[in-house]
């Protein structure tokens, strides 16, 4: 075929079932000038991981089939995760399946009725996905009619079809379809608002701002709303409207400013239409500050409206205050915790939390977070004599904040992961964690730690569909690729693990963990050099100390495990009473494993929330102690 671009690379990703079809469109690629690459051109003796990998890597596109087969493969959604986090993923369905969640925000193309004729409307629409996927200007022009599955419609917004920008698919987010003649979800990311009012110390007003109105927004089920990491990565980068949006990956960029004087708060807001970088709608109002909440919630409300994407409910969030000094405070604190600098930005948003309460007993969202502090604090630098204390402490706060506002996901939230994390109270916790990723499926944060809970107590299914929930929210954040990579490690998807964590290191090299689950994962593959080289970069003490303990007694260097162990002892102590257990296990000591697990128990540490997925603990997972010793902590 001529032509003057040079044509992509394509991975083809299918299940073995499908495979006659998967040929029939790799003929059809191939004949229509693309390089076609399927596992049926991998040469006899070649090793096929890293010949699928380097053929992953190399491509262009990954066009992925699925079909009620390959929803149902661990090798295709893997494929097409590599795909979505390039954004170069092109889905079609084979027989008119949808596909997994976490892979619902792209259109798909219907090629159930194709029956291999070249010039048939379903092979113009995949190399007119392709070209988009890639940026190449369409090889032909749209047909008048183009080629969508049965599920969904596209966005109207402003009487107008809309592409998502950055990916070339159309976005199809939760079912893809809102019902006859109802508009397709749509994508939007809420910039960090600016600060006019000359104080840098007012900035909390406009930081404050942005998440609550990327907060109301979230509880709208017809919008996805790009998390705050994500969206803040384009923050003072000198990029026009559409390149924002390309990058994001994202239809709509919601930009504001907020200046304040007194008690009055000015906000300009414009929301701009990424894909021709033209402002679609804006307003500027003058509010009180302790009429904050309620406009945060009229701004969802207006915007929603603005895309044709009716919210279910006017009401504000619940939970709000109109107190000034109280959300202040709230604010302050918020932005602090965010910040996740370590203990002293903790302790400091503890302090501005209680502030927050005191000024008004009622906040519910104030004792929320304080609840979520405390348990970080216990969680990541309190001493093991502090442990019980905190978690005691994050209930009642957690508890409190649902008596004002029971269906504040938030409160539900903190309620689970205190539950959980400081009591092991795993039938307890899972209500809450329930009703939280009920009220705030919007929420990537909620999301993600719904996704950590069920993954730990072994609902592997419910945790992959929830993580990519997650990254479909949050693309750009570490920390949720990284909780990717432990799941990944729990489910005992080493190759899978490695390759999330590595992802986590790239958004972010100093990330604390993820080294260590890379590490993890090639010790599980037998790959101790490189094991240790990973560990070797872990900058969490406990993480490192615990993994060089394991892999020097795993390559009978013994002394060297010794040394590790009694670094982790002297270093991190009783609180790191789980990671010894780990290592007592995984040298075949039974009898010491169980006896630091009882202390761990006894001690509270928030480390037993892995005990029934632990691949650690593989060696005594068949000891009749250690079976008992999980079901009486209610893992069973």
């Amino acid at each position: 075929m001529p032509t003057d671009v040079l044509q992509p690379t394509i991975f083809l990703s299918y299940a073995h079932h499908d495979r006659v079809k998967a040929q029939r469109l790799a003929a059809a690629l191939d004949r229509a000038g693309y390089t076609v690459w399927w596992d049926g051109l991998i040469e006899g003796g070649a090793q096929f991981d890293k010949s699928i990998r380097d053929a992953l890597d190399a491509a262009d596109a990954v066009v992925v089939l699925w079909s009620k087969h390959s929803v149902e493969s661990d090798w295709v959604r893997d494929e097409a995760a590599q795909g979505r986090d390039r954004r170069r993923l092109v889905p079609l369905s084979l027989d008119g399946s949808a596909p997994p969640l976490g892979f619902r925000q792209y259109q798909m193309i219907d090629v159930s009725g194709w029956r291999g004729k070249a010039g048939a409307p379903e092979l113009g629409a995949i190399r007119r996905a392709i070209a988009s996927a890639v940026g190449q200007e369409p090889p032909v022009p749209p047909a008048a009619a183009s080629l969508i599955s049965r599920r969904g419609a596209l966005l109207t917004g402003a009487g107008a079809a809309v592409a998502l920008a950055g990916g070339g698919a159309l976005v199809a987010w939760e079912t893809g379809l809102l019902g006859p003649g109802q508009a397709q979800a749509a994508s939007i990311a809420v910039l960090p608002f600016k600060n006019l009012g000359g104080d840098p110390r007012q900035a909390f007003v406009a930081d404050g701002m942005t998440e609550e109105v990327r907060s109301a927004l979230s509880r709208n089920a017809r919008l996805m709303v790009l998390a705050a990491t994500s969206s803040n990565t384009v923050r003072d980068q000198p990029l026009d409207a559409q390149s924002i949006a390309r990058k994001l990956g994202v239809i709509y960029l919601l930009e504001g400013s907020v200046q304040r004087a007194g008690n009055i708060v000015r906000v300009a807001i414009n929301l701009t239409n990424g894909k021709s970088g033209f402002s679609e709608w804006s307003q500027r109002v003058d509010r009180p500050l302790d009429d904050i909440f309620a406009f945060e919630s009229e701004v969802a409300h207006m915007v929603s409206n603005a895309l044709s994407v009716q919210m279910a409910t006017d009401a504000p969030a619940p939970g709000g205050t109109r107190n000034v000094a109280a959300y202040e405070a709230y604010v302050r604190g918020k932005a602090l915790y965010n910040a996740a600098k370590g203990e002293d930005s903790d302790r400091e948003a503890r302090a501005n939390f209680e502030v927050a309460i005191a000024a008004d007993p009622n906040f519910a969202l104030a004792h929320a977070a304080l609840s979520r502090v405390l348990s970080s604090i216990a969680a990541s630098s309190a001493q093991a004599s502090e442990l019980k204390p905190l978690y005691t402490a994050a209930v009642a706060e957690a508890q409190r904040a649902i008596e004002l506002a029971p269906t504040q996901p938030q409160g539900q939230l903190a309620l689970g992961y205190a539950k959980f994390a400081g009591f092991l109270d795993v039938r307890g916790a899972r209500p809450c964690y329930d009703k939280a990723y009920q009220y705030g499926r919007g929420d990537a944060d909620i999301v993600l730690l719904y996704a950590v809970y069920t993954a730990r107590t072994g609902h592997f299914r419910e945790a992959r569909d929830a993580i990519d929930r997650a990254l479909a929210l949050d693309p750009l954040n570490a920390r949720t690729y990284r909780a990717a990579g432990a799941i990944a490690y729990a489910s005992r998807r080493y190759p899978e693990a490695i390759a999330r964590a590595q992802r986590a290191l790239e958004l972010n090299p100093k990330l604390s963990g993820a080294n260590a689950t890379i590490g993890d994962s090639l010790k599980m593959l037998g790959r101790l050099p490189d094991a240790r080289a990973a560990y070797m970069k872990e900058p969490s003490a406990m993480f490192r100390l615990r993994g060089l303990a394991v892999l020097e007694h795993r390559a009978a260097n013994q002394p060297a495990a010794d040394r590790a162990l009694s670094q982790l002892v002297g270093e991190v102590g009783d609180a790191a009473m789980y990671q010894q257990a780990e290592v007592m296990a995984q040298w075949g000591k039974a009898d010491e494993a169980m006896a630091r697990l009882q202390r761990a128990r006894e001690i509270g540490d928030s480390g037993l929330s892995l005990i029934a997925t632990d691949p650690m603990l593989d060696p005594i997972a068949k000891d009749r102690r250690f079976v008992r010793f999980v079901k009486d902590l209610g893992f069973v």
